[in-house]
């Protein structure tokens, strides 16, 4: 799939993080390859203690740096 096809196709995905639903956007990385991102917060609960975590989240569509635009 070409850069171009990804970009103007790919939805969002959906991920599940304890409980929470985040959202990963559809994303060029500076590197040249594509996927979907997401960086946030959300709260997972240990031992009835609610955490406060960071995520980052990539998702790189495998040899995308080398598909054509």
């Amino acid at each position: 799939m070409s850069k171009t096809q990804f970009l103007e196709k790919a939805e969002a995905v959906k991920i599940t993080i304890g409980n929470t639903e985040i959202v990963a956007d559809k994303r060029e990385f500076s590197t040249g390859s594509f996927g979907w991102y997401y960086n946030g917060k959300t709260t997972i609960t240990v031992d009835g203690k609610p955490l406060s975590v960071q995520v980052g989240l990539n998702l790189t569509v495998v040899g995308s740096k080398e598909a054509d635009r």
